[in-house]
């Protein structure tokens, strides 16, 4: 029997939670074996870029993750929940020219800071396995693996028409460029030809689509994003012939890719990239195509840039004969809505069926020809004006297509190209193969030199690592590398003549797209990881990030893994089994009277409005949206931790909405999950006050009263599990709120029913654990249990006592419930239909009229339909 009477009633979260994170670190609690007899479970949230600054997106993240570790913990598994820092980019030399402070001090120094803040939250990493991106020891090895990638053909150099990010002087990958800007600049994105290192993703993507198919537990949402990203399509290649030699060309035709071969006879015109041999040829002596030609070079390369721009274009006065009737003849254009990156770099534009190639026929005044009609419509009336008709038919206007649908038109035309001999049928994919180098300083270079002799020579592994020099200026626009006045001025390893470094460093998207296999091996010195260790953890178990990674980082780091396949590495495709999206964090946005965005913390609510605390002037209260500084609609987690404590704002975070769900950040909110902590600390405390036994006194049996509370406890237990397991964390929370009010409530007088309720309570600090770790510890050492809950089990359940005998459902009568009934679980449906329908409440609903069915859904509901 253990008491409390000296307890304070409210409870203290900084001395508690300090206590108990400094008991877990001098333990090791949360230190993965690799050597442990208990199955894996390899947890894993998406590591963050060291801004400096926690946020609230940051808690709501890693507490979800902090959650499932500690619980697949107690359930048996030996869990890794590795940390570490995306730590490199350009964020880092932007603040060296604002701060003039050096990148690596200045991300080390972020880093050291959000280390604290993380500390804070009692978070269960395993700090021992911690990496940092821009750390030596990671990038030497993720040379290496560029240097296999070499080696295997996954890597390699070639000129190509590039996304140039004017203000950061970087180039942007397409999935970087967003509304075409850079996606850290803003800046307008321009189109530059430039040799650039590319990884060979584009071979793996079949694989990649196939592999989607295996990703159960994956959004359905992310699934279908990336299938739409790697855009398998079947068509046709084909050639245009020209009707006369261009000088300079070299060729007689201009060929393309279509996915629709049905529109051929709806072909109003050819158009060509600005890019396009035919175009560069064409412009040698035509000064306005030339002027067109650099203006289109100004825009991004990004499809969905292209698709918004409006569409202009350059009539070349070239024809080319339509493939099927020669009487037809089309003029090729020069358009900027066409890319050399994309197929072929030439279209063949068909206005009535494709809304960009309305736009532009629109606009130049070109025939829009209908090939495709629905059903019950008239061909002879059937018109298409400022919308393009892109949904099923029959075609029409098309010869030997006419009456077909559009899928056996495909077919068919397909079919009439190759007989023709005029083309062929081939798959094509909208992924393109992935640029990685980047014209900046604080990356990870990459391990090439230039010998003027002997070409491209990678650096030999016994001279790596390629270090970053430390002694670089931004003084100068671009990278800092390229005018390093040392560094990249080396002998060629191979005849010893004068050669220079590669100055490009990799995208930070490379060194993303393998941590997770880093933290199986984190300090290995040889080689990136052990496979043996990398066997045991991998593929991650639990993968946890923003669904905005959805393309960017989990397309390159599904790619990585079977790149890393193919060079001997690992033996597995996929890197994650199981992933979880969380919403956002959002908070009402405010702005005084001129203008400025004001922090919550400086307005307040009188007499119904929203005004200034300082000056009481009056405050325009906006939407509510998502967290963001420059709008400055943020709540620091270390004022949350200040002034409830780690536990309560870990609390709120995970209770108040489903965690795929955005969640509104309240000071309601917040403050009710305060009181929460302190019901439940005063719960116990009261309880113990009480005299209550061990659970080792087991009684040899239990009253009716004691039976119907251990019921409920075991049914807690159960109904806390299987929330956890589907990650409906908000249902786990509401069901233990429940159960407190049901414990509360409870009279133990009898040594029973005291052991009935000191169960209950044991049970209570138990599975609050993996939520509330701090306050949870500290119950259950007042209770006088030695172990700490980082190292215990989970509650058994006791089945028969979990089991239902009765339910309560509700009746609806026409759909809406009016009245609940109680019957035995599993309760015959003839039965539950009397039962329904003889209650009073539904009785009053149907007053006398007909009864058209009855539905009864087991345990679930009763639905009465009447006339």
């Amino acid at each position: 029997m253990t008491t409390s009477s000296a307890q304070p009633e409210r409870y203290n979260p900084k001395s508690t939670e300090a206590k108990w994170r400094k008991i877990w670190n001098d333990r090791q609690s949360f230190k993965a074996d690799d050597d442990s007899s208990k199955p894996g479970y390899y947890v894993l949230e998406m590591f963050p870029y060291p801004s400096g600054k926690l946020h609230m997106g940051h808690v709501r993240n890693y507490t979800i993750g902090d959650v499932i570790t500690r619980y697949k913990k107690a359930r048996g598994f030996a869990v890794l929940h590795p940390m570490g820092w995306d730590a490199f980019g350009l964020p880092a030399e932007n603040a060296a020219l604002d701060n003039n402070a050096h990148p690596k001090t200045w991300t080390y120094d972020n880093i050291a800071a959000m280390k604290k803040q993380f500390e804070l939250l009692g978070l269960s990493f395993d700090w021992s396995r911690e990496v940092a991106t821009c750390d030596v020891a990671y990038y030497h090895q993720q040379q290496k693996i560029f240097l296999d990638f070499m080696r295997h053909d996954i890597a390699y150099q070639k000129e190509a028409e590039v996304n140039w990010d004017p203000v950061d002087n970087c180039v942007l990958a397409n999935e970087e460029v967003i509304d075409g800007r850079g996606w850290r600049s803003g800046a307008l994105v321009e189109k530059r030809k430039l040799t650039q290192w590319f990884f060979r993703i584009t071979k793996y993507a079949e694989s990649l689509i196939d592999g989607l198919k295996t990703l159960n537990e994956w959004p359905e949402k992310v699934v279908t994003m990336q299938e739409n990203w790697i855009g398998k399509s079947q068509g046709v290649r084909f050639k245009f012939n020209l009707l006369d030699m261009v000088p300079g060309y070299g060729e007689k035709n201009i060929e393309v890719f279509t996915t629709r071969p049905d529109t051929i006879f709806g072909a109003s015109f050819v158009a060509i990239a600005a890019g396009h041999p035919l175009a560069t040829a064409l412009a040698k002596t035509d000064p306005a195509l030339a002027a067109f030609i650099a203006e289109c070079q100004k825009g991004g390369t990004a499809a969905a840039d292209i698709e918004t721009a409006e569409k202009l274009g350059y009539n070349t006065r070239l024809k080319v004969p339509h493939p099927f009737d020669k009487k037809i003849e089309l003029t090729v254009w020069v358009a900027n809505f066409v890319l050399m990156g994309y197929g072929t770099g030439a279209i063949f534009g068909c206005p009535a069926h494709d809304q960009r190639d309305l736009d532009f026929a629109n606009k130049y005044t070109l025939p829009v020809r209908p090939v495709v009609i629905p059903d019950g419509e008239i061909a002879e009336a059937f018109r298409v004006t400022k919308l393009a008709y892109t949904a099923p038919g029959r075609l029409f206007n098309s010869d030997f297509l006419n009456g077909l649908e559009v899928d056996a038109a495909k077919k068919v035309a397909i079919k009439k190209f190759e007989e023709k001999e005029i083309g062929t049928a081939e798959t094509q994919y909208r992924l393109r193969d992935w640029g990685v180098s980047r014209q900046r300083y604080w990356g990870c270079p990459i391990p090439i030199i230039y010998c003027p002799d002997c070409g491209t020579v990678p650096v030999a592994e016994k001279n790596l690592p390629v270090l970053l020099p430390e002694d670089v200026t931004f003084d100068k626009p671009g990278n800092p590398l390229d005018h390093h006045p040392t560094w990249k001025y080396v002998s060629c390893p191979n005849c010893g003549t004068n050669a220079t470094r590669e100055t490009d460093t990799m995208g930070t998207f490379v060194d993303s797209s393998w941590y997770f296999m880093r933290f199986c091996d984190p300090h290995n010195k040889d080689k990136p990881f052990d496979k043996k260790k990398a066997e045991k953890w991998l593929p991650v178990d639990q993968y946890i990030g923003g669904i905005e990674h959805a393309v960017l980082h989990l397309l390159y780091a599904r790619f990585f893994t079977r790149a890393m396949k193919e060079c001997g590495y690992i033996d597995l495709e996929e890197p994650f089994k199981r992933l979880f999206t969380q919403g956002m964090l959002t908070h009402q946005t405010f702005k005084d009277a001129n203008g400025k965005w004001l922090y919550p913390e400086e307005v307040e609510k009188r007499d119904g409005k929203w005004v200034k605390i300082d000056d009481g002037t009056a405050v325009d209260a906006g939407d509510v949206i998502k967290m963001s500084k420059s709008k400055k609609n943020t709540i620091e987690p270390t004022s949350s931790i200040d002034a409830y404590g780690a536990d309560a704002t870990r609390l709120f975070v995970m209770s108040d909405s489903p965690a795929d769900k955005d969640l509104e950040w309240s000071t309601a909110g917040i403050d009710g999950a305060w009181r929460f902590v302190n019901k439940l600390y005063r719960m116990i405390s009261e309880s113990l006050d009480g005299g209550l036994p061990n659970l080792t006194e087991k009684p040899s049996s239990f009253s009716d009263n004691a039976t119907a509370l251990r019921k409920i406890t075991h049914r807690s237990i159960q109904v806390f599990t299987d929330s956890l397991e589907k990650f409906q964390f908000n249902s786990a929370l509401a069901r233990l709120r429940e159960f407190t009010n049901e414990i509360t409530a409870f009279k133990a007088s009898t040594m029973d029913e005291k052991w009935a309720l000191r169960e209950a309570l044991e049970s209570v600090v138990r599975i609050i654990n993996p939520f509330m770790p701090h306050l949870s510890e500290e119950l259950w050492e007042t209770m006088g249990h030695q172990a700490i809950l980082a190292d215990s089990d989970w509650p058994v359940i006791d089945v028969e006592l979990a089991r239902r005998d009765a339910v309560t459902i509700g009746v609806q009568v026409n759909g809406k419930v009016r009245a609940t009934i109680t019957l035995p679980v599993g309760c015959d449906i003839k039965i539950a239909e009397e039962t329904a329908l003889a209650h009073k409440d539904v009785q009053a609903w149907i007053d006398g009229k007909a009864i058209k069915k009855v539905i009864v859904v087991p345990d679930r509901i009763v639905n009465v339909v009447v006339a």
